[in-house]
């Protein structure tokens, strides 16, 4: 008959292989990762909302313009109202209509700073644009801007990876399916050829 440590001691090993075969299932690592990239989505949107909060700056470098011009701000003003007003929860990154409308949006806004800043940029109808107060330091903030926005997607990406791996790689897999039913989270896919890569605003804005 076992003695009452052996028991206890039975139990102990029972509960550490238990525990390691439940680490193995990726029990801790799979919250773990899922947590990092929301925390890194969350960096995704504060970066692309510092960049909607230099929108209205673009109304001091257009006062006094012409209609066209002012026609143009009020697209990027529209295109600003929209891309704010939609914002996605960590729980949403599962949800690929979601992202893409948060894409959209924000490729929307893009589109129209660029649209703007090439019109800004014809130096013949714009001889004294360099003069404008604040001009070369909202130039400078949109560019920083864009880098900050790439480097928070890139990180976000890497993130959603590395998560994606874990659910559908063995044996995490198994905790993922029996215990959380894990789904992939969506990457951000640039909108543009070439977004990956740090942009000059140089000319454009």
């Amino acid at each position: 008959m076992p003695t009452p440590f052996a028991v206890r001691a039975a139990r102990s090993l029972f509960v550490a292989a238990a525990a390691l075969s439940l680490a193995g299932c990726g029990i801790n690592t799979i919250p773990s990762q899922e947590e990092a990239a929301k925390a890194k989505w969350a960096d995704v949107q504060a970066a692309f909302q510092e960049r909607a909060n230099l929108v209205p700056n673009l109304a001091a470098v257009a006062k006094g313009s012409a209609e066209q011009e002012k026609g143009i701000l009020v697209g990027v003003t529209e295109a600003r109202a929209k891309a704010t007003s939609i914002q996605i929860s960590g729980d949403d990154l599962k949800d690929p209509a979601k992202v893409a409308q948060f894409q959209q949006a924000q490729n929307q806004l893009s589109q129209s700073l660029s649209g703007f800043g090439r019109l800004l940029s014809n130096k013949e109808a714009y001889p004294d644009l360099k003069s404008i107060e604040n001009y070369t330091m909202l130039q400078s903030q949109l560019e920083g801007q864009e880098n900050r926005i790439r480097v928070a997607l890139r990180d976000y990406n890497e993130a959603v990876q590395q998560y994606n791996t874990t659910i559908r790689t063995f044996p995490d897999a198994i905790g993922a399916k029996i215990f959380y039913g894990a789904k992939p989270l969506v990457p951000y896919q640039a909108v543009t050829p070439g977004a990956e890569a740090a942009p000059s605003l140089e000319g454009k804005l």
